[in-house]
């Protein structure tokens, strides 16, 4: 068995760990290349039909290129798409322009996501978080549990040993599940050039720029890169010393602002 069959083996066991302990279960997808990858995963975990609803939490301000890729692979895929929205704090003008990131990213995307679970009396949900990501998600678990107020604890996480896990939503509002956090940024790019698996345009070089990751279109800004093919990408990812968020807001504010987002339940 090669690398990415190992890790690709990985996510799939907790995909249905998941699915077997929890029922009212749910995705989040971001139509980013981690979420999408994922999104594979759980179609080949179930041969091609996901049991569970597909949640976009939208908060109005993401690129036109990402909705266009939403409908259209919801469309081809089959997929039970759910859109959340806090229309509440969009119809008081919330935007990512007004006041901080950190109160922006609460709103439209953590808050969106606490008013849905409860509507939908869900008990888990996957996200497609890596540990390489940022030094405040290699805090997680592949389980993790957040309580009523949505707050995570991250000084006082569950030991994950032999594939032993705490999946168990005893004492907490629901559990975060996290199939892809062994994996890295490279490990999916490869994934995607062996899958065949479509991603955003967005990912790829035009006029000698791209994006590596992908949010509101305010938030996101275009790196120095010549990369417009998979390979390519891979290729440029072997020898980069710049990291894959360095071009997000909510990582320039200030050093914290990603852990505090976490601690409040953002993705």
């Amino acid at each position: 068995m090669d690398h990415l069959a190992e890790l690709e083996n990985t996510s799939i066991y907790i995909i249905r760990e998941a699915y077997s302990r929890f029922k009212r279960i749910g995705l989040l997808w971001s139509m980013g290349k981690d979420s999408t990858a994922m999104l594979w995963m759980c179609r080949k975990a179930f041969f091609g039909e996901i049991p569970f609803p597909i949640i976009h939490i939208d908060t109005g301000y993401k690129f036109a290129e990402m909705y266009a890729f939403r409908d259209r692979l919801a469309r081809e895929w089959r997929l039970d798409l759910r859109i959340a929205r806090n229309t509440t704090a969009i119809e008081a003008g919330m935007s990512p322009t007004t006041g901080s990131k950190l109160d922006c990213c609460h709103q439209l995307k953590t808050q969106a996501l606490k008013d849905y679970l409860a509507e939908m009396q869900l008990t888990a949900i996957l996200l497609a978080i890596r540990r390489d990501e940022h030094g405040i998600r290699a805090k997680e678990r592949y389980f993790s549990p957040r309580d009523e107020q949505f707050t995570w604890n991250y000084h006082d996480q569950p030991p994950e040993l032999w594939d032993q896990f705490k999946s168990s939503s005893e004492g907490a509002d629901h559990v975060r599940v996290h199939p892809m956090l062994h994996m890295t940024e490279v490990d999916i790019w490869r994934y995607i050039q062996r899958e065949g698996i479509p991603v955003n345009g967005l990912y790829f070089a035009r006029r000698g720029k791209r994006y590596r990751s992908l949010g509101c279109e305010c938030c996101c800004a275009p790196g120095e890169s010549n990369a417009a093919t998979v390979e390519e990408i891979i290729a440029e990812l072997e020898t980069t010393t710049v990291s894959e968020r360095s071009f997000r807001a909510q990582d320039k504010e200030d050093t914290y602002t990603m852990q505090k987002l976490r601690s409040l339940g953002y993705m």
